[in-house]
């Protein structure tokens, strides 16, 4: 494996850790951005705090209507796992890419403008990796299951799912 290879599959694991983190932080309340009697697990909801905390600008109304929906904290803690797991393993990287780069540009119009820089943030960074994740035809075979993944008879059908 060349040098580039490892380490292009060591962002792609460690980018996947940061939302497989927040997907298990939110689920049992490991104390860090979420308390445990605020866990998901003891009827807390994962997406109250930043759609009523730290939403600003000119969507802010319409993610605060979204706060303590159970459909949405659903959708955001399955997409959290999927794209987590997608990233660390190798599999999947494609759509979770595009998944985790139209989540990561929801969180940044949910808070727009960025309160460090006025044009550009985490956000942003993250989603332009992730689209580039999901351009990159082998990115799941450097420290991941990619390549077993990609000889799978519905991957090789439906390309989407690499």
């Amino acid at each position: 494996m060349k040098k580039d290879q490892f380490f292009l599959g060591l962002i792609r694991i460690c980018l996947g850790f940061v939302f497989l983190w927040a997907f298990l932080d939110k689920t049992f309340g490991l104390g860090f951005a979420t308390t445990p009697e605020k866990a998901w697990l003891v009827g807390g909801s994962p997406t109250s705090g930043f759609l009523m905390g730290a939403t600003h600008g000119p969507f802010a109304g319409f993610y605060q209507l979204l706060a303590n929906t159970p459909i949405v904290d659903w959708i955001f803690m399955i997409g959290l796992l999927f794209i987590g797991l997608s990233l660390v393993l190798g599999i999947g990287v494609r759509i979770a890419g595009y998944s985790g780069a139209l989540l990561m540009l929801l969180m940044y119009t949910a808070a727009m403008p960025p309160t460090n820089n006025p044009i550009i943030d985490d956000h942003i960074i993250y989603a332009i990796i992730l689209i580039a994740f999901a351009h990159m035809k082998m990115i799941g075979h450097y420290l991941g299951f990619g390549k077993s993944w990609s000889k799978l008879s519905f991957v090789k059908k439906y390309s989407f799912f690499e």
